[in-house]
């Protein structure tokens, strides 16, 4: 599987992997096959928003100390 470019790419390809499943001609083994492909870019997507909560919190924490500073 080709890695996303980023996480709304992430999103796009996940949901059209469910529409793929959930269409009653997607056989066993490409249901199989498209459920690993979905799994991969559920990691892709976390590690995604984990990344950028870390970047936000990261900020909040400056804007904390500035606060602090002016007081």
């Amino acid at each position: 599987m080709k890695q996303p470019k980023s996480f709304e790419e992430g999103i796009a390809r996940l949901k059209e992997s469910l529409d793929v499943l959930g269409q009653e001609n997607t056989s066993l083994n490409d249901s199989v096959k498209i459920y690993a492909e979905a799994a991969e870019l559920i990691r892709y997507c976390h590690d995604c928003l984990e990344k950028h909560k870390l970047q936000v919190e990261e900020i909040d924490l400056q804007l904390a100390r500035l606060g602090g500073q002016e007081e």
